[in-house]
């Protein structure tokens, strides 16, 4: 475990980073919730099963590049800086979402206009690989060791705040225009509105401080890097699986506005709606998971938010699926929403924690964005296609079930790294050790 603590964590730092991830999330998941919009635009079809498939693959494209950007990156975090490299990520974003907001039609410029789309798409991706482990490392070794879960924990408050965003975006805009006008540039309104906040991202990135070598560190080698990578293969083998389960149920949910109208026949404002409630559920969730964890350790409140989330999923969207009704749905992702966030934050502290300084950005980074391309970015074509396979509404549940289990398992066996905890088994090691011997 690394618990070094490099400087103080302001409000003004986490503020800084957790803003950035904000706006490079809002950007990204943008696509998902217009998935159905930009299809057409892009990836015209006889059908719109096929379309909205076309558009779900390029959807996937996003996060074949991510695990790239967070090696590349990752490893410039860890021999350069965390603020540089945020910095670096940050204008990869601005670049792509201008792209994807402008980029003409295919009608316009025929097969064109998906291959840009696609290559806009892809970068983003590459922004977004390299920007996770960044400021993840940067949160990890800014915060006191006593709050270290419950700031880290602003990540993921931060990119469910941005779905929040999106989502908010989306019901307005699917509550003013009308669907032809949502298809034609409605969509772009949204991306547009994304890229306006760049600069601000930008300048509040600027003022952070450094934490990779503010004791006056030596950079280790790459071969030193190597070695940790290696003596650490099970921490990162556990996260993959982890990180890439909780990834199944949480596109899942954002996928909610094109389950509503594609699955169960309900309107694109009931979607958005029930993406807005899954949101602010969602965000004072990751909070308290965080808080617990610095009180009661990383352990517990992991597997026991977990197994509730295993024993409720199931019944929350059979409730959906039978009633097929606006509030049904909106209450169902809000209850889904809390239950499922409460591990995210506390999942990351702990690897943050279990991961070396010297690669704590290329590590964590690469195995989050490894686990965000096998399952994030094929959630979606595959509960698309198990709903068109099956014939049956319930096919993302059993899904989601099934990757909450696996996690369960993996979860169970990720080792302890709340100071809190450790601390405390420490002292009782060597109380036990200084025990007197009976005969």
């Amino acid at each position: 475990m690394s618990c070094e603590h490099s400087t103080s964590a302001t409000r003004r730092h986490i503020s800084a980073v957790t803003l950035g991830n904000a706006l490079e999330f809002y950007d990204f998941l943008t696509y998902s919730f217009f998935a159905i919009q930009i299809g057409h635009c892009f990836f015209p079809s006889e059908s719109g099963y096929g379309s909205l498939m076309a558009s779900l693959a390029t959807f996937g494209a996003g996060f074949a590049t991510r695990p790239l950007g967070a090696l590349v990156i990752g490893q410039y975090a860890d021999k350069v800086g965390r603020k540089p490299a945020m910095l670096l990520s940050f204008v990869l974003i601005g670049l792509s979402i201008f792209a994807m907001a402008l980029i003409p039609t295919y009608r316009s410029i025929g097969l064109a206009a998906p291959i840009l789309f696609v290559v806009a798409r892809m970068l983003q991706g590459f922004s977004l690989g390299g920007e996770i482990g960044s400021n993840t490392a940067f949160l990890v070794e800014a915060a006191p060791p006593s709050t270290r879960g419950f700031i880290v924990s602003f990540q993921g408050a931060s990119q469910m705040a941005a779905v929040l965003a999106g989502s908010v975006v989306g019901a307005v805009l699917s509550a003013v225009l009308s669907a032809d006008a949502l298809t034609a540039y409605g969509w772009r309104i949204a991306f547009a509105l994304g890229g306006l906040v760049v600069p601000l991202g930008w300048s509040l990135r600027r003022r952070l401080p450094e934490t990779l070598h503010v004791r006056g560190s030596v950079p280790e080698s790459t071969a030193t890097r190597a070695s940790l990578a290696r003596g650490h293969w099970g921490v990162m083998t556990l996260g993959l699986i982890i990180l890439g389960m909780g990834t199944i149920g949480s596109y899942v949910q954002m996928y909610i506005v094109t389950f509503a109208q594609h699955a169960l026949g309900l309107s694109a404002r009931a979607g958005f709606l029930a993406s807005c409630a899954n949101a602010v559920a969602a965000i004072p969730a990751l909070l308290l998971g965080g808080w617990l964890s610095d009180r009661f350790g990383r352990w517990p409140v992991n597997v026991l938010a977990n197994a509730l989330l295993l024993v409720l999923v199931v019944p929350l969207f059979a409730w959906t699926v039978d009633l097929r009704s606006a509030g049904v749905l909106i209450a169902s992702m809000t209850l889904l929403g809390f239950v499922s966030n409460l591990t995210f934050g506390v999942v990351c502290a702990a690897l943050g924690e279990g991961l070396p300084h010297a690669i704590r950005s290329s590590a964590f980074g690469t195995v989050y964005s490894l686990a965000m391309a096998v399952c994030g970015g094929s959630t979606e074509f595959v509960v698309t296609w198990l709903i068109h396979l099956t014939g049956s509404a319930m096919a993302p549940a059993w899904y989601v079930a099934g990757a909450t289990a696996v996690a369960q398992v993996a979860l169970m066996m990720l080792p302890e790294t709340a100071p809190v905890r450790v601390e405390h088994l420490t002292v009782t090691l060597k109380s036990s050790a200084a025990a007197p011997e009976h005969t």
